[in-house]
C-alpha cells in the first residue's frame, strides 16, 4: 500500500508541475514523491526475494498500517514543501507581508 499511494501522490505531483505555469516548486515535491516511490520498491522486491509467494498475503490489519504509513508519507511531503515553498517564497508574497 505504501508503494501504491505514493506512485499516485508522485504522479499527481508530475502531472500539476508540468501542467502548472506558476513557480510553486511542484517539481520539489514529486522528486520527494519519486524517491519515496522508489525507496518502497525498493522495499517491496527485496521483501518479495525474502517471502516469495507468502508476500501477495497480507492481513487487513498489515495493509492498514501500510496504507496509514503511506498517508503519513505523502502529509510529511507536502509539510516539507510547504517550508521550502515559505522559505524560497518565488513570488515574494511572504516578504511583502513582513514588509507591511
Amino acid at each position: 500500500m505504501t508503494l501504491l499511494i505514493t506512485v499516485f501522490a508522485a504522479a499527481i505531483a508530475t502531472i500539476l508541475w508540468y501542467n502548472s505555469k506558476a513557480d510553486r516548486k511542484l517539481g520539489t515535491l514529486a522528486l520527494m514523491y519519486w524517491g519515496a516511490s522508489l525507496m518502497w520498491l525498493v522495499d517491496a522486491v527485496v521483501e518479495y526475494i525474502e517471502l516469495g509467494a507468502e508476500f501477495f498475503e497480507q492481513a487487513p490489519s498489515d495493509m492498514i498500517n501500510d496504507a496509514f504509513l503511506g498517508l503519513s508519507v505523502v502529509a510529511l511531503g507536502i509539510v516539507i514543501w510547504l517550508v521550502v515553498l515559505l522559505v524560497k517564497d518565488p513570488e515574494g508574497k511572504v516578504k511583502a507581508m513582513f514588509a507591511k
